[in-house]
C-alpha cells in the first residue's frame, strides 16, 4: 500500500491543522494505521494510532485531548485533527500502516510495514 501525507504547514500556537493520509494500493481496511512524527534532531516519535474498524484508539500522552485520529475506510484516508497545537509539536508526520494483529505495540515504529513520505507541520510562538 503506498501513502501520502499532506495537509501541513505553518500555523500559530493556539491554532488548528488536519492532516490527511491517502492509500492507494490496497483498502486501508486491512490495517492498523498510526502518525508518528519526528523534529529535528530527534528521533521519530509515535503520536497516536487506529484499529481497523476505528473502534480503538490509542495517543501519546503529550497529545492526548488534542489531538484526534480517524478514518473513513470508504476514502482509504487516515485523518489527524490537532488542536491547541504547540511550538513542541513542530515536527515532520508521518502515516504508516501496519498489518500486525490486535494487541501489538502500536506506538512501536517495528510493527508498522508502510510508511507515507511524511508532511511538515511548524508552529510558530
Amino acid at each position: 500500500v503506498q501513502l501520502q501525507a499532506y495537509g501541513g504547514g505553518l500555523v500559530q500556537a493556539g491554532s488548528s491543522l488536519r492532516l490527511s493520509c491517502a492509500a492507494s494500493g490496497r483498502t486501508i481496511s486491512k490495517y492498523f494505521m498510526g502518525w508518528f512524527r519526528q523534529a529535528p534532531g530527534k528521533e521519530r516519535e509515535f503520536v497516536t494510532a487506529i484499529s481497523r474498524s476505528g473502534g480503538s484508539t490509542y495517543y501519546a500522552d503529550s497529545v492526548k485531548g488534542r489531538f484526534t485520529i480517524s478514518r473513513d475506510n470508504g476514502k482509504n484516508t487516515v485523518y489527524l485533527q490537532m488542536n491547541s497545537l504547540k511550538p513542541e509539536d513542530t515536527a515532520v508526520y508521518y502515516c504508516a500502516a501496519s498489518g500486525a494483529p490486535f494487541g501489538s505495540t502500536w506506538s512501536s515504529k517495528e510493527v508498522y510495514d508502510y510508511w507515507g513520505q511524511g508532511t511538515l507541520v511548524t508552529v510558530s510562538s
